[in-house]
């Protein structure tokens, strides 16, 4: 009987041992990320080094390959936090290398395609035991209900444009998710190119990420923290949005009308 434990032990020890050997903090990509994304902005928006990430390619693919080795069983056994960390690090890890395979030579996401290589549906990244795309790890994963359901995760994921919410400049680990994800959204909102309260017509321009379906504006309606609406989220940010102690009363009793602001999918590369 002690024998047949003893193997039962050595059985279980590789796989055990393969789950012990992931780095939750996710060291080699706050590396990359340290030396490859500049803030901006006092720090409310990011720009990438998208040059020096292609010389640090081998680094990166080392990074995302560590990811791939993590199978549904491993991940399933993570606390929500975890997870959460690891599929954000991921789409973002992913977004890069997918603008090193045409870098220089790109000036937008998009070039890739709307209907043929579509860049968010493209099955390129190995994830969990299978190919998925980055549209499967935002979507099909994050965004479930009753996974995560946090709508600030849209200030986490990064998807290479320059209006979109800035990479940040450390990889998103457990046990700060919540204080990193509530950086992320203040940051976000603080940044007048992206979101602002315009007093001469009153109105409260925020990010068209913000605007119905396709865009995320429900995730903002769904109760995360109580709120149902638009204006509650913006009421809890008000002073974020604005300077002025007058406009946030406005924001906060929700009589701001809200109007959306194009979106600019241009390369979010550092200006050279």
């Amino acid at each position: 009987m002690k024998s047949f434990f003893a193997v039962l032990l050595c059985m279980m020890l590789p796989w055990g041992a393969a789950r012990a050997q992931f780095d939750h903090q996710h060291t080699a990509w706050t590396a990359l990320l340290k030396k490859h994304v500049v803030l901006i902005d006092g720090g409310k928006a990011s720009q990438v080094r998208y040059a020096g990430f292609a010389k640090d390619r081998a680094a990166l693919k080392s990074y995302r390959d560590t990811l791939s080795t993590v199978s549904e069983r491993d991940f399933k056994s993570w606390n929500k936090e975890q997870q959460l960390a690891f599929l954000i690090n991921a789409y973002n890890a992913a977004t890069v290398e997918k603008i090193l395979t045409r870098y220089p030579d790109i000036q937008s996401i998009w070039d890739f395609g709307r209907l043929f290589g579509h860049p968010f549906k493209d099955r390129f990244i190995k994830l969990l035991g299978r190919d998925m795309s980055l549209d499967n790890i935002e979507h099909d994963t994050i965004r479930v209900d009753g996974a995560y359901d946090d709508p600030r995760i849209h200030f986490a994921v990064n998807c290479a444009a320059i209006t979109c919410p800035m990479l940040r400049e450390e990889a998103y680990v457990a046990e700060r998710l919540d204080r990193q994800l509530e950086e992320q959204t203040v940051r976000f909102l603080s940044d007048r190119s992206r979101n602002r309260y315009n007093a001469k017509s009153r109105a409260l321009e925020v990010s068209k990420l913000f605007d119905s379906s396709p865009w995320y504006g429900g995730d903002f309606r769904r109760g995360w923290k109580g709120y149902t609406s638009l204006e509650q989220f913006f009421a809890a940010y008000a002073t974020h949005l604005t300077d002025d102690p007058a406009q946030q009363k406005i924001i906060r009793d929700q009589k701001a009308e809200i109007r959306f602001l194009e979106y600019d999918w241009g390369l979010n590369d550092v200006k050279r």
